[in-house]
């Protein structure tokens, strides 16, 4: 059974930081690329950052200079390092996987495998 679960989520002022960690197991992720998305209440499901199997990284524009993804193949595991978190990153923050080989895309739809999603709420 191919799971994702995400963890590290919480509660933190304005100004802080956060380290999300998604642990993939049921099948080797090594090859596809990866992402995080973010959902805000009312709003749709976005894009934050995504690492290719190579490790070529790519982020949103509002996230960019701020967080970092990295992921270790061996652990089958990607992290998301969050500094500088604003209370507009209040959101549920998921971790994804494309099931083909191929590049980075920022469109929801064309990630096959999702987590559970956690919690991530910035304080004013």
């Amino acid at each position: 059974q191919v799971q994702l679960v995400e963890s590290g989520g919480g509660l933190v002022q304005a100004g802080g930081s956060l380290r999300l960690s998604c642990a993939a197991s049921g099948r080797t992720f090594s090859r596809y690329p990866m992402a995080w998305f973010r959902q805000a209440p009312g709003k749709e499901r976005e894009f934050v950052a995504g690492i290719s199997s190579g490790g070529p990284t790519y982020y949103a524009d509002s996230v960019r200079g701020r967080f970092t993804i990295s992921r270790d193949n061996a652990k089958t595991t990607v992290s998301l390092q969050m500094n500088g978190l604003k209370p507009e990153d209040t959101a549920v923050f998921y971790c994804a996987a494309r099931s083909e080989q191929g590049t980075v895309v920022t469109v929801a739809d064309r990630y096959y495998y999702w987590g559970q999603g956690t919690q991530v709420t910035v304080s004013s």
